[in-house]
């Protein structure tokens, strides 16, 4: 006679039902600690040779769901809803970081980038916070360079009264992206959605007064350092690339806004470039050079720490986290 039967498990609910014995046997009685409300800060470090980079989160942003296909103009729904499955984006929105970072070449600190402070909504403005958990204050440094003057890259560069939140830090701006964003007659010009970022550059630029420089597209910062011209997202959008050590990095501000669509699809321009065909050719030079020459890009709306790198793919690129490491 035979005895009697043993229920088979899938591997599912073997796994489920472990995982429900082990947090029954080692479930307390009442939690010991309360819950943890807010994140470590955002800040992480990595080296450049001799250079060290801190990568400093300003916050998270996303993009609703409905607004995608007005965003890009070659958007295909079935193309982004597949890629964003294959990335685990959640449903509601594709999400982007705003990411700063710190150049400390160990006789000068300088900013890239200065985030949004609160022009964008309470989930940014991080800045000054991860600076501090640095060990860094607004007075010690001394040079900010920026990408381009869009309110997530230049609002930040001032305090809720519209001053200078950098006391004595020289700022350096493209004379293209400045020259861009002061004349009224561009504002006329430009279409609607554009209009409403040129009185937010205008207060960037004039909080700083004589202590802003206007620079040319390839300048060289420090040694080792140099901005370059990554054309199409704004007139006079910069790179910045740091080379020390036989090792180089190319902080590459907004040439990647969603990273599940985007490095799939280098042709999908979203709707803040002002010339979005340039915008799509630079951004597939940009990750073909990444990738043929293995630089390590750190990018503005990559997920933080936004450091990696390009890998090619069968449908177009991906990206490459770098791993997170204790020692430098």
């Amino acid at each position: 006679m035979n005895g009697p039967t043993t229920p088979r498990l899938g591997r599912r609910g073997l796994l489920l039902g472990g995982a429900a014995l082990a947090g029954a046997a080692a479930l307390p009685a009442a939690a010991a600690v309360p819950r943890a409300t807010d994140q470590a800060p955002g800040l992480y470090r990595h080296r450049v040779g001799e250079v060290e980079v801190t990568a400093l989160l300003d916050g998270n942003l996303a993009f609703p769901d409905a607004a995608l296909p007005n965003l890009f103009a070659r958007y295909e729904a079935e193309v982004a809803n597949r890629l964003r499955a294959e990335a685990f984006t959640p449903a509601g929105g594709v999400p982007l970081a705003v990411n700063a970072f710190l150049v400390n070449t160990g006789s000068r600190l300088i900013l890239i980038d200065a985030g949004a402070a609160g022009a964008l909504g309470p989930t940014l403005g991080q800045i000054p916070r991860n600076l501090q958990a640095a060990g860094v204050t607004p007075g010690d440094i001394d040079a900010i360079v920026l990408t381009h003057l869009h309110r997530d890259h230049s609002a930040g560069l001032m305090t809720a009264e519209g001053r200078a939140l950098f006391p004595r830090a020289e700022l350096l701006v493209a004379e293209a992206e400045a020259a861009y964003w002061t004349d009224t007659g561009n504002e006329t010009r430009a279409p609607a959605p554009l209009r409403p970022f040129f009185a937010p550059a205008r207060a960037a630029l004039a909080a700083y007064g004589d202590r802003v420089r206007r620079i040319g597209m390839e300048t060289e910062v420090a040694p080792g350092i140099r901005t370059l011209a990554i054309p199409g997202h704004t007139p006079g959008h910069l790179g910045v690339h740091v080379e020390n050590g036989g090792q180089r990095l190319l902080m590459w501000g907004d040439v990647v806004h969603t990273q599940a669509l985007q490095f799939a699809r280098p042709d999908w321009s979203i709707s803040f470039d002002s010339d979005p065909d340039l915008a799509a050719r630079t951004r597939a030079r940009i990750f073909d050079m990444a990738a043929t020459d293995r630089i390590t890009v750190a990018g503005s709306h990559l997920a933080f720490p936004g450091l990696g790198h390009v890998a090619r793919r069968g449908e177009g690129y991906g990206f490459v986290p770098v791993m997170w490491r204790s020692p430098l």
